[in-house]
């Protein structure tokens, strides 16, 4: 008996496992594509794009970039280096070691997104598409023409799901729709980056310089974009732009390289942000940076508790509140029920302490809840602080804080004769006031991260992390829970006091409406926790990182108004979503996270 078997036909559709592209175009013909369209992205960044100087940046110049049409310009000439290196052009393999396909994708995506940003915007604020000129529509034809190409790039398609027939049609719409996105990601998903080679240490550190000089530029740029559709724009491009880098797995290579140097990364990071200053010619910006250094320094502090010990806490901006308190009270201040004024580093210790007594008399009655039942806690905590500092007004009891209006008139410090309230000329650089208080906000903030780093490292940070994994095995295990997290309630309480303490005088006024549960203003506890989140928990970089965005975002958008919130509720869902360890994370959260990674093979102590 003879068997006849049919070859199945070629229907042309994709094969799971098939090595194709999103869409129909040959994988040579598109990869042309992406690379012409970034070179032309960049040309044409050098013509005009509209013919009247009414809309920001002055688009009208020919041969000079200006306004948006630089990060159309960073974007187009990262697509095309993307693309030159996916060709394997000699001299380039660096900034691809896991493949540079799936960074191409995102750097044309950036520059798509960016260029037809400024378009729409264009059109929207002039009245029509009438007013481009024709460097505008080269831009918007090379970038759809450069993104469409990066799609076509080829990719190993995932093996689909078998679903059953008897499924109704919502059941098999889901089925597809989520098979379908299953596509997608693998689209534009990475390879496995190769080991980073051996390098001789001097080349490792100016790698590190390399990045933190690269870091301080697209801070001190974003910090000091002038209007709304400029900051827009530079959150679209650094956003697609760092998922490039990510994807390419430059970011990996860096970040294993500044692993093996953390000291020197540490230092860097701190010489490279008190270089700020001396890049502003006025303290207008730099108010800013003192700014998102207190709110950073407090959501450090913060992650000792969240990050480390695992102890939910709403109400930690109460803390800050207090060591603010306790400082502009002996710090001289007209305003203060005490005659007293004290140099700073007795301000500075009294604040402390006065956060650590309060965080201990909070915490030895509550640390022996858990989960929802101490954040309740927390919470009721911090709204106790703050009515109770708007009681406390002589009326409705005793004159201690003058109830809403504060202290005020708290006069600047002045450390070793160093007057930081007014301007001082340093190597033909003036500092001005908020600048002094950046620098002095900086040394707080290196003593906070050594505060953090050394009891991460610590027995005691071991035994905090042993009780954010498993409470209950960690006591079985011999471990005094109370205790160690009393210890984490007051060390981090502490730190917000001492952070307190300067804000006090950056601000000249203490009141109890600074320090709230949730407002459009950071800080507040919503704010901080939500920072810890957002950066990344357990993490020195991420809570600092998250901090910077979350102050410098909503005071970016202030176009908002009242819809800031739920832009900032929308972010967080997404964030949560898509990555929810956090910006900066750990391995071992991302591990919790993903499970399909591969696990490492070294965790640290406190398992980054």
């Amino acid at each position: 008996m003879t068997t006849q078997t049919t070859a199945p036909k070629n229907t042309g559709a994709p094969v799971p496992g098939d090595a194709s592209g999103l869409i129909g175009i040959p994988a040579n013909l598109g990869r042309a594509l992406a690379t012409g369209g970034g070179v032309l992205t960049v040309v044409s960044t050098f013509l005009a794009w509209t013919w009247t100087a009414e809309f920001p940046g002055d688009l009208t110049v020919y041969g000079y970039p200006g306004g948006l049409q630089v990060l159309v310009l960073i974007a187009g000439a990262l697509t095309a280096l993307f693309g030159l290196t996916s060709y394997g052009v000699k001299g380039l393999g660096w900034l691809a070691p896991a493949g540079a396909d799936a960074a191409l994708k995102f750097a044309a995506l950036a520059a798509f997104a960016i260029t037809w940003y400024t378009i729409i915007a264009i059109s929207t604020k002039l009245g029509g598409v009438v007013n481009l000129e024709p460097g505008g529509y080269i831009a918007a034809a090379a970038t759809l023409v450069a993104f469409l190409g990066a799609l076509a790039l080829p990719f190993e398609r995932p093996e689909p799901d078998p679903f059953d027939p008897d499924d109704t049609g919502w059941d098999q719409f889901k089925h597809t729709s989520s098979q379908n996105w299953q596509t997608v990601r693998a689209a534009f998903a990475s390879k496995e980056p190769r080991p980073v080679r051996a390098l001789p240490s001097y080349v490792e550190i100016l790698v590190i310089v390399a990045t933190l000089a690269v870091a301080l530029l697209v801070f001190t740029y974003g910090i000091g974009t002038e209007y709304d559709e400029l900051f827009i724009g530079f959150l679209i491009v650094s956003g697609f732009g760092f998922t490039a880098l990510h994807r390419s797995g430059l970011i990996g290579h860096i970040t294993e390289i500044t692993a093996r140097h953390q000291n020197i990364t540490v230092c860097g990071g701190f010489i490279a942000a008190a270089c700020f200053p001396f890049t502003q010619s006025d303290d207008q910006y730099a108010t800013l940076g003192v700014y998102i250094l207190i709110f950073a320094t407090v959501a450090l502090g913060l992650n000792i508790v969240v990050g480390l010990a695992g102890l939910l806490d709403l109400g930690y901006v109460a803390f800050l509140g207090v060591g603010a308190y306790a400082a502009s009270m002996v710090s001289g201040s007209p305003s203060s029920p005490f005659d007293l004024h004290l140099p700073f580093w007795a301000a500075v210790l009294v604040g402390a302490a006065a956060s650590l007594v309060f965080g201990v008399l909070i915490g030895a009655p509550t640390l022996r809840l858990r989960g929802d039942y101490l954040a309740i806690v927390t919470l009721g905590f911090g709204e106790i602080f703050r009515i109770t500092a708007n009681n406390l007004d002589g009326t409705s009891g005793p004159d201690v804080t003058n109830g809403s209006n504060g202290i005020s008139s708290i006069p600047d410090l002045k450390i070793l004769g160093f007057d930081l309230g007014v301007s001082h000329d340093m190597g033909g650089f003036t500092l001005g006031r908020f600048a002094n208080y950046f620098l002095l906000m900086l040394i707080i903030t290196a003593v906070v991260v050594l505060v953090f780093r050394r009891s991460g490292d610590s027995r005691i940070g071991r035994a905090w992390v042993a009780i954010r994994e498993d409470e209950t095995a960690a006591l079985a295990m011999g471990i005094n829970g109370f205790r160690v997290k009393l210890i984490a309630f007051a060390v981090g309480a502490s730190l917000a006091g001492l952070a307190g303490t300067v804000q006090a005088h950056v601000t000249y006024t203490v009141t109890p409406e600074q320090y709230l549960f949730a407002g459009t203003t950071p800080p507040n506890s919503a704010f901080l926790l939500a920072a810890v989140v957002l950066g990344g928990m357990g993490t020195i970089a991420g809570p600092l990182i998250g901090a910077a965005l979350l102050f410098l975002i909503p005071n970016k958008l202030q176009f908002l108004d009242d819809y800031q919130l739920l832009a900032f509720g929308l972010a967080l869902v997404l964030l949560m979503r898509f990555r929810p360890e956090g910006l900066i994370a750990n391995r071992r959260r991302k591990l919790e996270f993903h499970e399909e990674d591969e696990a490492p093979a070294v965790l640290s102590k406190t398992g980054a």
